[in-house]
């Protein structure tokens, strides 16, 4: 089924069950992977999404959705994905360790497929530390400006710039070899 946003906050109020699948069915997925792309942990995500879901429904006699659904429901899973950050307390306070780039020895062909460096790529990513990790992927994926990422984690902006410019850092000595 491939409606568009009007007919399904319209069919959400008329045939509720048939709009939450079309939900489920067009939008689960890529919600659990914005989800992820800040707090890469698959039951986390799907939890996070989920109780999205389930707020569209219970709100569903009033909502009011003024972007398309999709840039709705995204923001919502973002802001859920933040605030369970904020609630589980992760301090952002500045790391005094340097960040320790693995040397696995493997690399890729110059050759690679744009896949293979997506997936290169998302694993350094991976690898960064869960704050820099956070506040990268909420400025670079989420394209929150510095101030609204300070103020949603309640930390500086200075701290931000500093977790941005360490991210970027380690991902540029860590994919330096496919920058030639």
């Amino acid at each position: 089924m491939d409606i568009n946003d009007s007919e399904f906050l319209r069919l959400l109020s008329t045939d509720g069950d048939k709009a939450m699948k079309y939900l489920y069915d067009a939008h689960y997925t890529s919600m659990c992977y914005a989800v992820y792309r800040v707090l890469p942990d698959r039951n986390a995500a799907e939890d996070i999404v989920q109780e999205v879901f389930l707020e569209v429904w219970n709100k569903r006699e009033r909502l009011n959705i003024t972007s398309s659904l999709k840039s709705y429901l995204r923001r919502a899973c973002v802001n859920r994905t933040l605030n369970h950050i904020r609630d589980k307390k992760i301090k952002f306070e500045e790391e005094e360790s340097a960040v320790v780039i693995p040397d696995d020895g493997i690399r890729a062909q110059r050759s690679m497929e744009v896949d293979e460096l997506k997936t290169e790529i998302r694993a350094a990513i991976d690898e960064l530390p869960e704050k820099c990790r956070i506040v990268f992927s909420m400025s670079r994926y989420e394209e929150m400006s510095y101030k609204e990422i300070a103020e949603k984690l309640e930390i500086s902006i200075k701290t931000v710039e500093n977790q941005v410019s360490k991210a970027l850092k380690f991902l540029r000595i860590a994919l330096s070899e496919y920058a030639k």
